[in-house]
């Protein structure tokens, strides 16, 4: 079989790998490129096989940047099956409307406020191609195999990072293909730890992390510190949130430390309606985590929900210290730029970014301290305090990633390291090749490898 890479190739987003020979064609992940422009333009190239031509897609979880690409996939004719997890499936629900919605309020404000170069701006996919997109689904349990044509067949293990998430193990004429999808921490407060691979003869695997140790810090701490010292200035703390899995872990670290008197009771905003559904999906697959029935409902009690326009909209009325949870993580697009164009420019504020940074993103621009950003068209200067915390990242770093891989019980015969920044793929190669003594290549956009044997 051929396996091609069209997207986490030397790059952290825009995850999909085609695997195919004659009369088959597989997609393992389908997600949107994010970030700098040159990355994101790619999102509007097609594929080079006609998406009426893949058979089978299959996700190794919900994030936009593994399954967002979904809809437009299905704009382009695709038909066929997408494999994941139920609660993938469950946060796919959630996330995909949710991106076809951004999709089209984006290109709307663009035509409206005239600051797009195109005429008329249009969206990358709507609604309804989301809707066609999810009738596709098609759930499978956790290490449960899943027969394809041409004798493939794969199978989930559950790999931590989110909820749903898992690594994908192919299998044809006894040989072993096994993504890693993104590899979450042993130690996360909310999702279990990561199911090592117990074999694989051909290994793609993560490296977000590859050049980086998570610091040995507790972000409980960590949190208390930046709140006490926000709100004693009577500031407000602006956190550019992913929707799912550190929305959660945010929630679970104030509702601890509330209960243990180590935050004032100021009020805490939840500004994300995705946030506050994938919060309710959570507490709904409890088999998938660590939490219990009452720390999952804890976290709904300690925000303020806000769904409406109104109601976010509304929040800026509220004088004082403040909390507000916002979509996106990375400050590429949401409700969180109106927030920061309200509070960016204050020195008593602090701008907290919980999550990964990717280069090109307004995140990755305030986490290097540049003294303005460009929002709805407008450059806002930034005079609050900005504080990075690494230490609730949902990926493994090299340590734990190398921790992962050493379950193996032999040699894969060539392993393919994907889904980081150029710096940090190339180490995590290094690393894997001097610790394993393993065949290890990071592969380039759209290069194409043969898999013998598979």
């Amino acid at each position: 079989m051929k396996l091609t890479f069209l997207g986490a190739s030397e790059t952290v987003t825009g995850s999909k790998y085609l695997l195919e020979e004659p009369g088959v064609r597989i997609l393992v992940d389908c997600g949107l490129f994010q970030g700098v422009k040159n990355l994101r333009m790619r999102n509007w190239v097609p594929l080079p096989v006609p998406a009426d031509s893949i058979d089978a897609v299959i996700l190794t979880h919900a994030h936009i940047d593994h399954s967002g690409y979904l809809p437009l996939l299905v704009r382009n004719g695709f038909r066929g099956a997408v494999y994941c997890t139920p609660g993938t499936a469950a946060l796919c629900e959630i996330m995909l409307r949710d991106s076809a919605r951004l999709q089209e309020e984006e290109a709307d404000f663009a035509n409206r406020h005239g600051f797009s170069k195109h005429h008329p701006a249009l969206p990358l996919y709507t609604l309804d191609d989301a809707e066609r997109a999810l009738h596709l689904f098609v759930p499978r349990p956790f290490d449960t195999p899943v027969e394809l044509r041409h004798g493939i067949s794969f199978r989930f293990l559950p790999v931590g990072h989110i909820l749903g998430a898992g690594s994908v193990v192919v299998c044809r004429n006894h040989k072993v293909l096994a993504f890693s999808g993104d590899v979450g921490r042993p130690e996360d407060p909310i999702m279990r730890e990561p199911t090592p691979l117990a074999h694989a003869d051909y290994l793609v695997v993560e490296s977000t992390y590859g050049d980086r140790l998570h610091p040995d810090t507790n972000p409980e701490d960590e949190l208390a510190q930046l709140f006490s010292k926000t709100f004693a200035k009577g500031g407000v703390v602006v956190m550019p949130c992913f929707a799912v899995g550190r929305t959660q872990e945010i929630l679970y670290y104030i509702s601890k430390l509330k209960e243990k008197g180590r935050m004032p009771n100021v009020p805490v905003y939840l500004d994300s309606p995705m946030a506050t559904s994938v919060t309710d999906v959570y507490r709904k697959h409890l088999d998938e985590h660590r939490l219990t029935i009452s720390e999952a409902n804890a976290m709904d009690k300690v925000a303020i929900m806000t769904r409406t326009v109104e109601q976010s909209k509304a929040i800026a009325s509220h004088n004082g210290p403040m909390v507000i949870i916002a979509g996106s993580g990375m400050a590429t697009g949401g409700r969180v730029l109106h927030h920061l164009r309200l509070y960016a420019s204050d020195p008593r504020n602090t701008i907290a970014l919980v999550g990964f940074q990717a280069a090109g993103t307004r995140g990755a621009a305030l986490a290097a301290h540049e003294s303005s950003i460009k929002l709805h068209g407008e450059y806002v200067r930034v005079r609050a305090n900005v504080v990075s915390i690494s230490s609730l990242s949902a990926h493994a770093d090299y340590r734990e990633m190398l921790q992962w891989l050493s379950s193996l019980r032999d040699p894969p015969t060539r392993t393919f390291v994907t889904h980081g920044e150029p710096a940090a793929a190339d180490a995590m190669r290094r690393r894997i090749s001097e610790t394993f003594g393993w065949a290890c290549e990071v592969p380039t956009y759209e290069q194409s490898v043969e898999l013998d044997g598979l």
